[in-house]
């Protein structure tokens, strides 16, 4: 049995060697219990050793997976597990889920329907690029939660027919970045590389603009690094660590390149930062990976810290847009797991508006959610937001992640927006501004 979750190591993908490292972490876990509400599998590890009289050997390979399936990479074991390196058990559970996922893809186990959807949600570059060429049509095809088309792709990828799905946009973020009058920022402040995301890339690009407009209010100038893509963050999560790698080594090459012209990496999307911060460094090693990940922000993160740096003058706060005397804000497990605190309800605060935070997980986590056999383990999970957030009755919802803020929008009918769209709007700025 090894204790690894390093790719690069020759027993990395030893099955029999995993095995003994799951029995190892479950043992640990199954002696503490301190995780028992974070998310499915460790309720499902519980029982499933107190089934067998509390000896963790007994668990089959099957019960073992089954926690493995149960565990959709919230990584807030980061945040409440007292083992994790350094200490010395060094217990990482997120990254031996990941080590389990990389096993199975390497066996080639899983079954045809699995490796469609996979492909289907890994792909999301090509699948932006092509649904947003034709983007009425995509979304009225798959907007219709239930309707036939959603039940084919149900039946054939595994994306279940009533999740409801981001619609994408006609015009991407980086064309519209390209056609944009040109914005001269003079004696800059700062220089920022905005990292688009597939989210805002293809979905969401007002999140992208509104982004770059509160950053030039504030004399920050704003360029978008040329052959960036998807941070990779599906494949990883799937298991398919080589296509991981590959996104990873060509998305640090275009940063470092920005970092080094004297840039700061700016990321909308708190599971692609903390991507970029967390695992780029383990899986693309080396002196670029480092630097990239040492100068990458999430937005809200970037912007209070500048707002509260010695010397920096601070944001502006001549705020004479309208402002919602009351907002919900929602903290995505990514931005928690990152541990950088709450900023993006002090960005709110700035405002003046009077911010409430809920720490509670959409049940999405990156793809997890999507899948048609997680479907109702999913809904259950965010069930607790679903509650605080109905219960909550404030001016706005608030959150970082545009995945979760879909979830959120398909429960509770609310659309959320980005903390940035909402200093955009107090700004005056936006459309609807």
């Amino acid at each position: 049995m090894t204790i690894t979750y390093d790719p690069a190591h020759p027993r990395y993908l030893d099955e029999a060697d995993l095995r003994g490292e799951l029995e190892r972490v479950y043992d640990l876990c199954h002696g503490c219990r301190l995780c028992f509400n974070l998310c499915p599998s460790f309720p499902t590890l519980f029982d499933l050793i107190d089934a067998k009289d509390g000896v963790v050997s007994a668990l089959t390979p099957a019960e073992q997976d089954k926690v493995v399936d149960e565990c959709f990479q919230c990584k807030l074991c980061y945040v409440k597990c007292p083992y994790v390196p350094p200490h010395e058990w060094e217990l990482d559970f997120p990254r031996l889920m990941l080590r389990a996922h990389a096993v199975d893809k390497a066996k080639g186990s899983p079954t045809l329907k699995e490796r469609l959807t996979d492909q289907f949600l890994g792909q999301t570059d090509l699948l932006g690029t092509v649904s947003s060429a034709a983007a009425p049509v995509v979304n009225a095809l798959v907007g219709r939660l239930g309707s036939l088309p959603r039940r084919a792709l149900q039946a054939t990828v595994g994306i279940h027919a009533e999740r409801l799905l981001p619609p994408y946009t006609r015009e991407r973020f980086t064309t519209w970045f390209r056609r944009r009058p040109s914005v001269a920022v003079e004696s800059p402040r700062a220089e920022v590389a905005v990292f688009p995301t597939c989210f805002v890339e293809y979905m969401e690009p007002a999140i992208g603009k509104d982004l770059v407009g509160v950053l030039e209010r504030n004399e920050m100038a704003c360029s978008v690094p040329d052959g960036t893509r998807c941070c990779g963050a599906p494949w990883l999560h799937a298991g398919e660590v080589d296509r991981f790698v590959q996104a990873a080594q060509r998305n640090v090459g275009a940063l470092a390149a920005a970092v080094r012209a004297g840039r700061d990496v700016v990321v909308a999307q708190p599971t692609c930062s903390y991507v970029i911060r967390k695992d780029y460094p383990i899986y693309a090693p080396g002196p670029d990976a480092e630097l990239v990940a040492s100068r990458t922000f999430d937005a809200a993160e970037y912007l209070v810290n500048f707002h509260r740096a010695a010397g920096s003058g601070g944001l502006r706060t001549d705020f004479t847009g309208p402002v919602p005397e009351t907002v919900t804000y929602h903290l995505a497990c990514h931005l928690r797991a990152q541990s950088i605190g709450f900023k993006g309800r002090d960005l709110l605060q700035l405002t003046g508006a009077r911010v409430q935070l809920v720490e509670r997980c959409s049940g999405i986590d990156g793809t997890w959610g999507y899948r048609e056999e997680n479907y109702e383990l999913s809904k259950k999970v965010a069930r607790p937001l679903v509650r605080e957030l109905s219960g909550a009755n404030a001016d706005a919802v608030c959150g970082d992640c545009h995945l979760a803020n879909t979830a959120i929008r398909e429960a509770t009918g609310s659309r959320p927006l980005h903390p940035v769209q909402v200093v955009a709007r107090a700004y005056g700025i936006g459309e609807d501004a």
